[in-house]
């Protein structure tokens, strides 16, 4: 066995770890609670947390891990990334999709999911290829066998838009355009997309419940009610989640109406809406980040007043804090980096969300929501060995998390 650990940098391992694992750090986030636990010891077997709390008991031939001043904590989980992405000021959406061969795009987002982990995301829900077809399935399965490096993945592989309201667009009337999203249009013809991207390896579905026919339009409701319904209702039946793009009141209506699980940015939410969600238990994924990122790639410099998307951004999560809807962590990272994922949790933070909200949002409260919390997402025994260690206190100053220390996934301690 080849284990090596170095206090104040990354860690580095190559081989499996056979003998269990003290970690001691200097206190204990568990990812349920608001409350640090100071003296608590982790005991790590195998893949699995065996034990936690204090001055533990543990197996003659244990190694133990010192972390001395460092917060331990589970491992992240982006709610709402693209891998096939990446940041639109380096290359805009539509030259994405059209012009970068699958094969560097697959390339990139293998780079891509390794900087996701070593910031201390150790699983992803990613929503879409965004044109990269059923690459994401490709890439999950490499990361679960070992091949590459990056965090467990629930993928959602092409994402479904109706009909004419998607993109690329910008050509001649008629002319087939490669697209971002599996177009439909109909009952029919929704349920047989669901029914294509569960079987080609789908582990939920995005639907666009708004979007543009054209740039100048501006969002408009796109899928029917009857066909979210029906969405839903195939995905269900098949025991997948349903994530529903929508920004604008009314797509937001039809979605709630039609039992999707999450709404993914929901920037034009009112407080009916909101209240609604709440009663049906429908999460929000607010994506701050996003709308943040493309108004500095427009020229804004961060200084106030903001821009009226970054406005409206935030006016639709504090109307969600208020109405008490479950708030899902996910940035809408590909539109900026990949591994500065905790750009979102701090615009969260800054919006009015408590640091300890935001941390146990990233943790505990998104395995709940995406239904992995018998997996991963707290330090409890059971789990999954998924655990980061970090500089700080993430429950006072989310910033904290930038400072990421040790990333261990699966009770392996993962390496840059």
């Amino acid at each position: 066995m080849k284990w090596t650990f170095f206090v104040g940098a990354l860690v580095l391992t190559t081989s499996a770890i056979a003998e269990p694992l003290l970690l001691r750090p200097a206190q204990v986030f568990d990812g349920i609670n608001a409350e640090l636990h100071p003296g608590w010891e982790v005991l790590v077997d195998a893949d699995r947390i065996a034990a936690v709390g204090p001055h533990l008991s543990v197996p003659g031939n244990a190694r133990t891990i010192e972390l001395p001043g460092l917060t331990l904590m589970p491992g992240m989980i982006e709610g709402h990334g693209h891998l096939f992405l990446h940041p639109y000021n380096e290359t805009s959406w539509d030259e994405q999709v059209l012009h970068e061969a699958l094969a560097l795009r697959t390339a990139r987002a293998v780079v891509q999911a390794r900087a996701t982990l070593l910031a201390g995301f150790t699983s992803e829900r990613d929503l879409g290829t965004e044109g990269a077809g059923y690459a994401d399935v490709g890439l999950k399965q490499a990361i679960d066998q070992g091949i590459v490096v990056g965090p467990r993945l629930i993928v959602a592989t092409r994402a479904i838009v109706a009909r004419g309201a998607y993109g690329p667009k910008g050509f001649e009337p008629g002319v087939a355009v490669p697209q971002g999203a599996q177009e439909v249009s109909g009952v029919d013809d929704i349920v047989r997309a669901v029914r294509d991207q569960i079987g080609g390896g789908a582990g939920l579905i995005k639907v666009y419940a708004d979007y543009h026919y054209q740039g100048t339009d501006g969002s408009r409701p796109t899928l029917s009610e009857a066909e979210l319904k029906a969405a839903v209702a195939a995905a269900h039946d098949a025991g997948r989640h349903v994530a529903a793009h929508s920004v604008t009141a009314e797509g937001m209506r039809r979605a709630i109406a039609a039992g999707v699980d999450s709404i993914e940015h929901g920037y034009g939410g009112t407080p009916a809406i909101f209240t609604a969600m709440r009663d049906r238990n429908i999460a929000l994924c607010p994506t701050l980040a996003a709308a943040d990122a493309v108004a500095r790639y427009r020229g804004w410099n961060g200084t106030e007043p903001a821009p009226a998307a970054v406005l409206d951004s935030r006016r639709s999560f504090r109307l969600a804090i208020a109405a008490g809807v479950p708030i899902c962590m996910g940035g809408d990272v590909g539109v900026f980096a990949h591994g500065a994922n905790a750009r979102e949790m701090e615009l969260m933070q800054a919006a009015g969300m408590t640091a300890a909200a935001v941390a146990v949002a990233a943790t505990a409260g998104n395995a709940h929501i995406f239904g992995i919390d018998d997996k991963v997402g707290s330090i409890k025994p059971g789990l999954l060995a998924d655990l980061i260690a970090v500089a700080g206190d993430p429950t006072r100053d989310i910033v904290a998390v930038r400072s990421v220390k040790l990333v261990m996934k699966d009770g392996r301690i993962v390496a840059p």
